[in-house]
């Protein structure tokens, strides 16, 4: 079994509010320091990213390269810097990783009548001591499983002002990252969760959230899936997007039922059929390079910045 104790309440709850559970994933070798050092040199750049993580009182991040370095300088670079490494769509590269999130899945889908899930995505975060991760929305459904370390998680209504519609908007179009408007105050209205090994932590769709490591490195798992709901959730938000940007046209509502819903739907599937979104797609470039022997992991690149993937 990989959940602990997942009853009747954690259906209930699942996808309305976020919901801390216990998991059996943490001794597992496939999170060990060779397993993961192993990653990290043999992922393609499509499905590792490497930043620098932000510092207290900053809210921002840059790519880095990583330099030809091997997946153990890595490691050591962010046991000794401030950087977070993302491992993402590793059930598209190890069989692994593809039989853990099915074996995941089939367990979330026994627990929770009616919950029909797809799309499953599964990718690791290996990130330093005191490393922050800025306010964010995701958009397929998350959950965050702790394997190693300890994190403080706040997580934030999916709703005006958390969640601005033109800034979501963006999110799903890829016209900008994930990053969206953040005031201090709003933690005043976050759910705030302490997590260490053996927590899982799932919240509903597109819920913002920002994370604080502890002093000691941090290894998460991730796991992301859709289902009907989200996916008109996606539908909506992308059409809103393509009404407002392209349009001129400031939508009104984020239904997803009705005519308005099939009206956006059409939207979104000519404008990703068009090419335009390719065109405007948000473009990664790194500004940095891993170096465990600089301050904080990494060190600014002296040339351009190179485009990442």
């Amino acid at each position: 079994m990989i959940f602990e104790g997942f009853d009747g309440r954690a259906a209930g709850l699942w996808g309305t509010q976020p919901l801390r559970l216990r998991h059996t994933l943490s001794g597992l070798d496939l999170f060990s320091d060779g397993s993961l050092a192993r990653l990290v040199e043999q992922l393609p750049g499509t499905h590792l990213q490497i930043n620098t993580a932000g510092s207290v009182g900053a809210n921002t991040w840059s790519a880095c390269d990583r330099g030809g370095r091997t997946g153990a300088e890595v490691l050591e670079a962010v046991r000794g810097g401030r950087l977070w490494i993302n491992m993402m769509g590793l059930e598209e590269v190890d069989r692994r990783f593809a039989d853990l999130v099915a074996r995941i899945y089939a367990e979330i889908e026994e627990g929770v009548p009616g919950l029909r899930t797809s799309r499953h995505r599964i990718g690791v975060l290996v990130s330093s001591p005191g490393a922050r991760v800025h306010y964010h929305t995701d958009v397929p459904c998350q959950t965050l499983w702790q394997l190693r370390g300890r994190k403080r998680i706040w997580v934030y209504p999916p709703t005006e002002p958390f969640l601005r519609g033109p800034e979501i908007e963006d999110v799903v179009r890829r016209v900008s990252e994930e990053g969206i408007s953040y005031e201090p105050w709003f933690d005043e209205y976050a759910r705030v969760h302490d997590l260490e090994a053996g927590d899982m932590l799932h919240w509903p769709l597109n819920a913002p959230h920002r994370i604080v490591n502890d002093d000691v490195v941090n290894v998460s798992l991730t796991t992301e899936h859709w289902t009907a709901p989200s996916r008109r959730a996606y539908l909506v938000h992308f059409g809103n997007g393509v009404l407002r940007s392209d349009l001129g046209w400031r939508p009104r509502s984020r239904s997803t039922a009705g005519p308005g819903l099939l009206a956006k739907a059409g939207l979104a599937t000519a404008y990703r059929l068009s090419g335009l979104r390719h065109r405007r797609t948000a473009v990664r470039t790194a500004t940095h390079v891993v170096d465990p022997l600089a301050g904080g992991g990494a060190r600014r690149l002296v040339d351009a910045p190179r485009p990442v993937v």
